[in-house]
């Protein structure tokens, strides 16, 4: 193995540049050509290659985002398409792909590598929705995000005798609802892996109000049916609940600024994995964290199971918020 090609695919993470950043100059120290793809699997398919060297990513590894792109391809979902991207790595003569990025991502490294082509994945997403790894990277830097942004929220919701519905990102996983709604103090957490309605959303608000509280809060979880946005169009001008009601909606600020220590170790820690193992020649494999240390897992089995939540979390929430 000579030469080989790393990209960033699906949703950005903050860290995704410490992990790229880790391929190219583990790679160039085992002895290997780094070639990074733009644009992911799109740049893939087209052929948007640059050899890289340690100083093409020196200054990098606090800066949020990707320095290669990202995207997501429906092309590369085609046949052809894959066809067509696996050709440019061939006749780039590039060994072996690395691919950072979330479930569909990780669902592409699946294909190329049964495609014959060998492909390693490195778990990144903000969503913490991979199978196979306890924590992705840009999770911990998204959680701290969202736990900032309700922490200012509490103030002025206070100040202000209001409830705020503070609503994060996470697609149809509830986890950084339920992480931030905890650290931050929540009176309820509303979450896409358990129905709840607008009685219960109700009774919780005039509860709190009713216990002499000065706010309360709610973290709701973009992918809920009750999110932000009907919460808040369902109780509109209704004064029984004694609080009046605001609303933010976090969106793709979490994505955004600086990763945090944490994403930027483990970002580098399965970047170097990732490295090692292809000088091994192993392949089609996902890295990722169990228990505090970087594992791997085959991508067949990632690619065919879904990471669930543990719902005692959510009962100890709801304990704790009386």
């Amino acid at each position: 193995m000579k030469r080989i090609a790393v990209l960033t695919s699906g949703g950005d993470a903050p860290g995704m540049n410490s992990a790229i950043r880790a391929v190219v100059r583990c790679g160039i120290a085992a002895g290997f050509e780094v070639y990074g793809v733009n644009h992911g699997y799109n740049g893939l398919i087209a052929g948007i290659f640059r050899q890289m060297g340690p100083r093409d990513v020196s200054g990098i590894i606090q800066a949020g985002g990707t320095i290669l792109g990202s995207s997501r391809s429906e092309e590369f979902e085609t046949e052809p398409g894959r066809e067509r991207a696996v050709n440019n790595l061939t006749d780039r003569k590039i060994d072996a792909l690395v691919v950072i990025g979330g479930n569909g991502s990780q669902t592409g490294a699946y294909l190329l590598n049964e495609m014959g082509f060998p492909t390693v994945g490195i778990a990144s997403t903000i969503d913490n929705d991979l199978y196979g790894t306890d924590q992705s990277i840009g999770v911990d830097t998204a959680l701290n995000i969202a736990l900032e942004a309700i922490d200012r929220l509490k103030v002025t919701a206070s100040s202000h005798q209001r409830a705020h519905i503070v609503e994060t990102m996470g697609r149809d996983h509830g986890y950084l609802a339920l992480m931030s709604g905890i650290a931050g103090g929540a009176e309820q957490i509303i979450i896409p892996e358990v129905e709840t309605t607008p009685e219960k959303i109700g009774a919780v608000i005039k509860k709190t109000y009713d216990s002499g509280k000065s706010h309360c809060l709610i973290v709701a979880a973009e992918g809920s049916y009750w999110n932000a946005e009907r919460i808040l169009a369902h109780f509109r001008g209704k004064p029984e609940l004694g609080f009046s009601l605001r609303a933010t909606i976090l969106g793709h600020v979490q994505r955004g600024g600086a990763p945090t220590a944490f994403d930027r170790l483990l970002a580098t820690r399965l970047g170097m994995a990732a490295v090692d193992q292809l000088t091994e020649g192993k392949s089609g494999i996902l890295f990722g964290l169990a228990c505090g240390e970087i594992k791997t897992i085959p991508l067949a089995e990632v690619k065919n199971h879904k990471k669930t939540l543990d719902l005692k979390i959510l009962a100890t929430a709801e304990q704790l918020a009386i």
